[in-house]
């Protein structure tokens, strides 16, 4: 992710409906585990979900490729450290809990990372992974953002049981959505800007999400995966 991208994130992450729903998502996950530890964000970006491990009393740091990613989050009273997905920084089989949102899609070797993820994590510990899923949906879009692929559910899990982790859970996210955003992108020849929508427009997609939450749709297809995963 280029510096451009990382600072229009950091402009519009507390008021977009996709950075706010996913930051709801992480929260209650948060809620679940029930303790408080060591948590390591893996492609923090601008440190908005590890805002949310702090505030829920995490003793968190960020970890980030760019440069200005960890300059922004450092900015913010967040610790963080420069480095690749593939090789932490951290010491083996300290870290309570492991975020990789959004991160796995755009590293070439994604068992690499997903090796780190293990080796940083305590027996017991947990990590809440996300991806883009199905391939069927790739477009301009994913380009654009430096991605390299999009997940099956069957892809997914098998990266992360072959690492050694059990999937305790695995659901979709933006399902009711996934008709819209799959016309939307193979009918645009660039990458759609998402964050600059108009206020209207952001609460009604943000809505949809709010609905989505109280539907039995996460084994349907969606437009991302989501994984809790623990390492045994």
């Amino acid at each position: 992710m280029d510096t451009i991208e990382i600072q229009r994130i950091v402009e519009v992450e507390d008021d977009n409906w996709w950075y706010r729903e996913r930051r709801r998502i992480v929260a209650r996950e948060l809620r679940r585990t029930g303790g408080r530890g060591l948590a390591v964000d893996i492609g923090a970006a601008g440190g908005g979900n590890t805002r949310v491990l702090k505030d829920h009393g995490w003793r968190a740091v960020a970890v980030d490729s760019s440069a200005t990613a960890v300059d922004l989050c450092l900015a913010q009273g967040i610790e963080a450290v420069h480095a690749d997905a593939c090789y932490l920084p951290l010491p083996s089989g300290e870290q309570d809990l492991a975020l990789a949102l959004n991160v796995l899609e755009h590293v070439d070797d994604d068992r690499a990372a997903v090796a780190e993820i293990v080796r940083v994590l305590r027996p017991g510990g947990a990590a809440l992974v996300a991806v883009p899923c199905d391939m069927a949906l790739w477009s301009a879009h994913d380009v654009a953002l430096g991605r390299v692929r999009r997940y099956s559910r069957r892809a997914l899990t098998d990266l992360l049981e072959e690492a050694g982790l059990s999937v305790d859970r695995m659901w979709s996210w933006n399902v009711l959505l996934r008709p819209l955003i799959r016309l939307r992108r193979h009918r645009t020849p660039h990458c759609e800007d998402m964050a600059h929508l108009h206020p209207y427009l952001n609460e009604a997609l943000h809505l949809v999400t709010a609905i989505e939450r109280h539907l039995p749709v996460r084994s349907w297809p969606g437009v991302t995966l989501f994984a809790r995963v623990t390492r045994p």
